[in-house]
């Protein structure tokens, strides 16, 4: 098995048609390249000519280690990790090929080095990362909902979601809460109200307008905004929706809001319209299935859950040892927007046992 580092061209020729991440792909990579201050390794893995895998990595060096990440810390990126792509059908040989791909790059990246924090968030299509734990690493499961929009109608759809959820629906009257697409000037008043309500739990937002604005640029035809407003045109609520080849990602959204007039749940029309438009429109002909991004937190899964998404595990793969303890907490508190590492990097990193 041998590891390359890819230019972009060669990661864009690489790259599968379906079942990557919307973060996978070439624009998205670029952007985050823009943005991070972590050096970007975009990996390929070749069994001869042939590509078996690919595994986007971004690395920052402190002054006593490194972190070494998949997604890059600070981004509201949930989830990337490695893509593999084994030729043959059979299981046996895709585990051979998962195994043989795994082992190589954290050879060629020296992950398993004392000063040096890996942490590692896959796609819930990744679903064998035993060779990581057979190399030395910790694996957790964490959770998202996922619904399946293939070969399916609006009324079956309907009729999985719980029967608060239906009641909703169907007593939705679209002249007194409209629910329409928009644009850049709607994106800002959902960023807006995502960073009040991060205020209001004393956080901070994890990622800048800035780059979401750039996101929203860049993906272009895979972005689609959505809002909820008043008849009179008052902002109430809106969902930042992002498109891979195949999957739908509530992204970023869907914040509780102030308005307690209306008879049905804002973020629930939305979710609906959501579907609808996968469901119906043509431009959206290729996305199977929508994706809730997160089934993490106790007190907004069961909401999630009665849109009838099936729970799906994907896996956090991270360094071992009482050091990472400490360090986990830092990725934490960067994950919600802080800066663990930034200001004192040495009281940060050493507790990886240096």
């Amino acid at each position: 098995m041998e590891i390359r580092e890819l230019e972009f061209d060669e990661w864009e020729e690489m790259l599968p048609d379906t079942g990557f991440d919307v973060f996978h792909s070439t624009e998205a990579l670029r952007l985050l390249n823009r943005h991070t201050t972590a050096d970007l390794h975009l990996l390929g893995g070749f069994k001869g000519q042939q590509p078996i895998g690919l595994f986007p990595v971004f690395e920052r060096n402190y002054t006593v280690g490194r972190l070494v990440s998949s997604p890059p810390l600070g981004y509201g990126v949930v989830r990337l990790g490695p893509l593999v792509m084994p030729t043959s059908p059979k299981p046996r040989k895709r585990e051979s090929v998962n195994k043989k791909f795994v082992r190589s790059v954290i050879e060629h990246l020296e992950a398993n080095s004392r000063s040096t924090l890996f942490r590692i968030a896959c796609d819930p299509r990744y679903g064998d990362p035993r060779p990581f734990r057979w190399t030395g690493f910790s694996i957790e499961p964490s959770f998202t909902y996922q619904l399946d929009l293939e070969s399916t109608t609006p009324d079956d759809v309907l009729h999985s979601f719980s029967s608060d959820r239906r009641k909703e629906i169907r007593n939705w009257d679209d002249d007194l809460l409209v629910v329409r697409t928009g644009g850049m000037r709607d994106a800002k008043q959902t960023y807006e109200s995502i960073r009040a309500r991060y205020r209001e739990q004393n956080l901070k937002v994890p990622h800048e307008w800035a780059f979401v604005r750039d996101l929203i640029e860049t993906l272009d035809d895979r972005v689609r905004m959505y809002v909820a407003e008043t008849a009179e045109g008052e902002f109430v609520s809106g969902v930042l929706v992002l498109y891979s080849n195949d999957t739908a990602y509530n992204w970023k959204g869907s914040t509780k809001n102030a308005n307690n007039d209306f008879p049905v749940s804002p973020n629930s029309v939305l979710h609906w319209r959501i579907i609808e438009d996968i469901l119906e429109d043509p431009a959206l002909d290729s996305i199977e299935r929508y994706d809730m991004y997160s089934a993490n937190e106790e007190r907004l899964s069961p909401y999630k859950s009665s849109f009838g998404g099936k729970l799906e595990p994907y896996y956090i793969i991270e360094s071992p040892g009482l050091g990472l303890k400490a360090a986990k907490g830092a990725y934490q508190l960067a994950a919600h927007g802080k800066t663990p590492f930034g200001r004192s990097p040495v009281k940060s990193l050493n507790l990886l046992g240096n």
